[in-house]
């Protein structure tokens, strides 16, 4: 159970428009799990915190409980992952490491462990070349840290697990798949 306010470090998942000017944005806290945070105002042009929010960016974020999402009060960028940003191939991966760890966790579910996981893996982005195999080999350390692949036996053909987890296609798969040929 999270305290009414609170502060952490978090990996954003996705974000969607909410309103006319909101944003609903899924993180990855390193103290709290996956959580859903309401940020109110950052579709206009002078937030403060409208450039800090960009998916599969770190950020330090202060969050109070809301009616029935939890406000973001408090965002600043930790690391925007700008070396990755600027390759596509390297965007396409990013957008692929944190949907793997959207569609494998629960919410409010806390794992230290996956958060420091999803980290190094974005940043050994950063200086990748061998792009497919950072990938499976994410892939492989989140399921079997989460208990879904036994520790040990060879994976290969990750993305097929994953959709049999997940029980649905995964978008990004496809994606990523196509721009690494």
């Amino acid at each position: 159970m999270r305290p009414r306010r609170y502060s952490t470090e978090a990996i954003i998942l996705s974000r969607k428009s909410y309103g006319e000017a909101d944003r609903i944005l899924t993180v990855y806290s390193k103290h709290y799990g996956k959580v859903q945070l309401l940020a109110k105002g950052v579709r206009y042009p002078k937030s403060r915190k409208r450039g800090h929010i960009e998916v599969f960016s770190l950020i330090r974020f202060s969050a109070a409980h809301g009616k029935h999402l939890d406000l973001i009060t408090e965002a600043e960028t930790l690391d925007s992952f700008e070396k990755v940003r600027k390759e596509l191939k390297k965007v396409a991966v990013a957008y692929h490491l944190v949907d793997v760890v959207k569609m494998t966790t629960a919410f409010e579910e806390k794992n230290e462990k996956l958060f420091e996981i999803a980290m190094n893996y974005l940043n050994l982005l950063k200086t990748a070349t061998q792009l497919r195999k950072l990938r499976h080999m994410f892939i492989k350390d989140c399921l079997v840290l989460l208990g879904f692949w036994p520790l040990g036996k060879d994976l290969t053909d990750p993305d097929k697990i994953l959709e049999k987890i997940t029980e649905r296609r995964v978008s990004s798969i496809r994606v990523g798949k196509k721009l690494l040929q």
